[in-house]
């Protein structure tokens, strides 16, 4: 077994019409011992930036810790907010540091761009070693990835709405952590329009 799948989960993000979702299980095993069903994989980093961190529990909690530090330094030395893309750029040149004896974890980054004429949706993932992958429509990572993105082909279209983006999401990783034994146990999905955040948390089969 991969140490990428020891302690399960699985997060996904998408994009809608001036808005972008992440989702995140919240399942945390030990292989297929079940030990909590409360683990937070996603953290909000800004206003309009949120971080999931699929991968090793250790690394996860190490990581949000980090990440909370070299922004909080970038915040007083730029005397402004992080963009998401910034952001992505700076989660994989820290994770590419330490290439040699990776974090084990797979990022997701979903936010709003600031731009001249409004907000665009902005979503990334990377790797353990940082290599960055942008898309226009959804990412995924964890160890119910290959089942989320077969949902997320076929539910996913462009130009979704706040709420019907929640429901497409919803139904997207709800449906695909059924399909995997190391991910499950209810969900967290947040939803980020330029005037909030609106976050709910489902619950999911407990079998």
């Amino acid at each position: 077994m991969s140490i990428m799948e020891y302690n399960g989960g699985s997060v996904i993000a998408m994009v809608g019409k001036d808005c972008v979702a992440i989702a995140s299980d919240l399942r945390f095993g030990n292989q297929s011992l079940g030990i909590a069903s409360n683990f937070q994989r996603i953290f909000p980093v800004t206003d309009r930036t949120y971080l999931g961190l699929a991968g090793l529990g250790t690394d996860v909690t190490t990581l949000r810790e980090r990440f909370r530090y070299r922004v909080n330094m970038y915040t007083i030395k730029e005397e402004r907010d992080i963009e998401p893309q910034t952001f992505a750029h700076l989660v994989s040149s820290t994770l590419y540091e330490h290439r040699f004896g990776p974090y084990f974890v797979e990022p997701v980054i979903a936010g709003l761009e600031k731009t001249p004429s409004g907000f665009k949706p902005f979503i990334a993932a990377a790797d353990l070693i940082g290599c960055l992958n942008f898309a226009k429509d959804f990412v995924v990572a964890g160890t119910a990835s290959s089942k989320l993105y077969g949902l997320a082909e076929g539910l996913w279209e462009p130009d979704l709405g706040p709420e019907d983006l929640f429901e497409t999401i919803s139904q997207t990783l709800l449906n695909g952590v059924d399909r995997d034994a190391f991910s499950g146990w209810g969900a967290v999905v947040h939803v980020i329009t330029k005037d909030r955040v609106v976050t709910r948390t489902l619950k999911g089969r407990m079998d």
